[in-house]
């Protein structure tokens, strides 16, 4: 499956996102190394910083069946994602990171790239 691809299947998952503070939907889709595919949205919560980013419960679902860091070739996402996601992408080694930008063009980065300079866990 192609980035582009990726993102056309996270804007259909975006539709089931529960945002009804903000209004703002958002998908993800993960590749895994094996080819199976994991959707995730966004959940909001009133209390704001218990939400959850879709980048974040598409990883969490992943896990759940078993998938393990670095066994993620790539994800597609609705927006650009925010700094937490950026760290949670980049200690999950996700290969490639595809999000649709506001001028409609579709973003392709290492997530490395998105997340310079980051520390690792030790190991």
């Amino acid at each position: 499956m192609t980035g582009p691809e990726l993102v056309e299947r996270a804007e259909a998952a975006a539709a089931n996102a529960y945002a009804p503070y903000s209004k703002y939907l958002v998908g993800a889709s993960l590749l895994t190394a094996d080819g199976r595919i994991f959707d995730g949205v966004n959940v909001e919560n009133a209390a704001y910083p218990l939400g959850v980013c879709a980048e974040k419960s598409a990883i969490v679902a992943a896990a759940t069946a078993g998938v393990r860091p670095g066994e993620i070739d790539a994800v597609g996402i609705t927006a650009s994602p925010c700094g937490g996601c950026r760290q949670w992408l980049h200690e999950w080694r996700v290969g490639r990171v595809w999000f649709r930008r506001a001028d409609g063009t579709i973003a392709d980065y290492a997530a490395d790239e998105l997340l310079p300079d980051t520390w690792d866990l030790p190991s």
